[in-house]
């Protein structure tokens, strides 16, 4: 009985010696490994938090990313950074299926399953107000235009917050402008002197066409000052808009005219005197076909404040 009882104890003390060991030699190893993890999560490159997502993302991959590290989303400074979560949501299930199969919960490409409406809100997130202000109910907004048609967020440049590529941005939509900018007489905005948003603004406004003041002529005074008045004679066209006589975006005719005087004209001086007859080479209407036509007389057309010669003012003349 004795001897029994010895032999179960050496048993279950080699028992408990070899488990003893296995505990040593193995334990560890399952520590170590969650301490790794713990201690040693994915570097950050660019972004708080963006190391899970730059540990494929990076400038090697189909999708490159880090170029945003150039923009002003990466100013660390500024609390309103975002993280890529932020704009594509946390992604656990892309992260964790196999061969990354599943797309983050949103995307923003052209093949991107998410409604306009949520994209355009992850940016409304942050950008609101100022010169957005007039976004909902605005013309793109209406169209279901993404933000993303027409901004790159993941580049170092912008090309529609750049002065020369901003308009070719632009002509991706607005085909039929393109020709215009190439015609004779027109703004400068090949040459970057003038872009489209000097006198639009893409994310809505107030006033007619997106402009960026309250009305046609008001965007026109910011640069045409002298245009402006107050006169003593106005010319109601005018006043009005300046749409009615010139194209801003480029024509054939001189000083962006609609078309050339006296048919310009003639649009609304008619039928009587010498203001509805035609132009002739000899005579005493030839000056309406010489040069500059009407303006050869009337120069003042925008409006006049000679105080000289009654007659002369209310004809626009000097």
């Amino acid at each position: 009985m004795l001897s029994n009882l010895k032999t179960v104890q050496i048993t279950l003390s080699w028992l408990l010696a070899i488990s003893f060991v296995i505990g040593i030699l193995i334990l560890p190893q399952y520590v170590f490994a969650e301490d790794l993890d713990d201690e040693d999560p994915p570097q950050d490159l660019v972004l708080k938090g963006d190391g899970k997502c730059t540990v494929c993302h990076d400038e090697n991959s189909d999708n490159p990313i880090l170029a945003i590290g150039k923009t002003k989303h990466e100013t660390i400074a500024d609390h309103r950074t975002p993280t890529c979560t932020s704009c594509h949501g946390e992604g656990s299930s892309h992260e964790d299926s196999p061969d990354r199969a599943l797309m983050p919960e949103r995307t923003f490409g052209k093949k991107s399953l998410n409604p306009v409406e949520e994209r355009n809100g992850a940016c409304l997130a942050c950008h609101q107000g100022g010169k957005r202000m007039h976004w909902a109910g605005s013309l793109h907004a209406n169209r279901d235009i993404a933000c993303t048609a027409c901004h790159q967020i993941h580049t170092e440049q912008d090309k529609v917050r750049n002065r020369i590529t901003q308009a070719e941005v632009c002509f991706d939509c607005h085909k039929e402008l393109r020709t215009l900018i190439n015609r004779p007489s027109r703004h400068p905005i090949r040459e970057g002197k003038v872009i489209c948003s000097d006198c639009h603004n893409p994310h809505g406004s107030a006033g007619p066409s997106n402009m960026v003041r309250d009305s046609v002529n008001e965007t026109c005074y910011s640069c045409h000052m002298e245009k402006r008045g107050p006169f003593v004679y106005n010319h109601p066209p005018v006043q009005e808009n300046c749409a009615i006589c010139h194209n801003p975006h480029g024509t054939t005719a001189p000083n962006l005219l609609r078309s050339r005087s006296p048919f310009l004209c003639q649009e609304c001086h008619e039928p009587n005197t010498h203001q509805g007859s035609s132009g002739t080479l000899t005579g005493a209407y030839a000056r309406n076909t010489l040069a500059r036509g009407c303006a050869n007389c009337h120069t003042q057309v925008h409006g006049s404040n000679n105080p000289q010669n009654i007659r002369n003012e209310s004809m626009f003349q000097r």
